[in-house]
């Protein structure tokens, strides 16, 4: 077979690799966008468990308190003043679980480091966003409490016990 003849074939051989390559490439796009939307949906619903975890804590909390309430606000305790107060507590709860959490994720990044494109294990600005993201969250879920404390009646609180 001369030169000439070979080259289509070679020329088609490295075509049919190249398609196969464009293919492949294709295909993984295709699974990293769902593997994305799922991190995406996973990390909603993360988000609201949290929240929700975070509300049901703080109502019971206030649920639990009522009495001491109603004798602060009996005293003359402000209705802003114990709003800070269960939001407080709520934020200090968030801080605690955020510090373990970022302790845990900072010793498991080794695990997923193959896994993340574009960013590195310990990137920064992912730890703060997510560490910004849930101090929001959790101001939120502790507002409800919050202002249902502090529309507690006194007499009513008092007399609960």
């Amino acid at each position: 077979m001369s030169v000439a003849a070979s080259l289509p074939r070679e020329k088609e051989r490295e075509g049919g690799w190249q398609r196969l390559r464009r293919f492949r490439r294709h295909r993984a796009g295709m699974l990293s966008a769902a593997g994305l939307a799922l991190l995406a949906l996973f990390s909603l619903m993360a988000v609201v468990l949290a929240s929700v975890g975070i509300y049901g804590v703080m109502h019971y909390s206030v649920a639990q308190r009522t009495h001491e309430i109603g004798l602060r606000m009996a005293l003359g305790a402000r209705p802003g003043n114990v709003v800070r107060m269960v939001i407080g507590q709520g934020i200090a709860l968030a801080a605690m679980g955020l510090a373990a959490g970022l302790i845990g994720a900072w010793w498991l990044t080794r695990l997923l480091a193959s896994l993340l494109f574009g960013v590195t294990a310990t990137d920064p600005l992912t730890f703060g966003a997510v560490g910004i993201l849930l101090m929001i969250v959790a101001i939120l879920a502790s507002a409800i409490p919050a202002l249902r404390a502090a529309r507690v009646d006194p007499l009513a609180a008092l007399r609960c016990e």
